[in-house]
């Protein structure tokens, strides 16, 4: 049984789904797993805490799947020094989570809507996944970021990737992947509907005046979010049935060092018929 160490900032809709898709394929029989701990950076306690309904419900789910809530709140810690040198208290946190969730012992870390920075040791001393809402030699940035560079570069594919966090966040290397078409049916109209615009605006101009609700931006934004929860899911089961495994922070399959990333795009569209 795969032990997954659960990291999460509990900040709405998204976290709650995510730890739900596992625990439903666990009780189903798909994921040979144990979620042996929840990490969230908010003890809900704090003064300032915008979502503190929305992280309510997700403590909630996590106590009623009678997962153990390991809490370290981030704002209450040394604010003193977060702000006069933030490395080092990166480092200081950092110690504090590796205290908290270190004797429960698991094989693979999901951040699973993490929204910090893990320090450089505890990257070093956990195997941990982050997923990144692009391609592995797609763009880098927050998602966003990545659907406005694919559209500025007239790009074919977008996709998703699970890759394993390192010191240099964002950088680790890709472990696996699934990738679509963002050309052919349902997004040739959208594409000359923007080349029309772009006629007489610029790109910059359009992000300001529409945003995320520009039709070919937000297109590729929901036929890449509906293949998010699939491809986490089907990563931790490659894991979880042994088919890969993770060696000085390499994927490796069959005693074999993967020269890349293991393609899972016809698992994840599977799913999603």
């Amino acid at each position: 049984m795969l032990r997954l160490g659960w990291f999460s900032t509990g900040r709405g809709p998204g976290s709650r789904n995510l730890l739900k898709a596992v625990m439903d394929k666990k009780e189903e029989g798909v994921l040979d797993v144990e979620i042996p701990f929840v990490f969230c950076n908010w003890d809900n306690e704090e003064e300032d805490n915008p979502r503190r309904e929305q992280r309510a419900m997700f403590f909630d789910m996590v106590r009623g799947y009678g997962i153990p809530l390991v809490t370290a709140s981030w704002k209450s810690f040394e604010p003193e020094l977060r702000k006069e040198d933030p490395d080092r208290w990166r480092e200081e946190y950092g110690k504090v989570l590796r205290e908290k969730t270190s004797s429960f012992g698991f094989d693979l870390g999901i951040l699973a809507g993490y929204m910090m920075w893990m320090d450089d040791e505890t990257c070093e001393k956990y195997d941990m996944l982050n997923l990144h809402p692009a391609l592995p030699d797609g763009p880098k940035g927050t998602w966003q970021e990545v659907i406005w560079q694919l559209i500025e570069e007239k790009a074919d594919r977008q996709g998703a990737m699970m890759h394993i966090c390192t010191k240099e966040w964002d950088r680790g290397a890709a472990l696996t992947y699934c990738g679509f078409p963002i050309r052919g049916d349902g997004y040739d109209s959208l594409w000359e509907d923007l080349e029309k615009k772009l006629e007489t605006s610029t790109l910059d101009e359009i992000k300001a005046a529409e945003g995320e609700d520009e039709p070919l931006f937000k297109r590729i934004r929901e036929d890449g979010a509906r293949r998010e929860l699939p491809l986490i899911v089907a990563t931790i089961k490659e894991f979880a049935d042994g088919n890969v495994s993770i060696v000085d922070k390499s994927l490796v399959s069959g005693g074999r060092k993967l020269d890349g990333p293991y393609d899972l795009s016809r698992q994840v569209d599977a799913s999603l018929e």
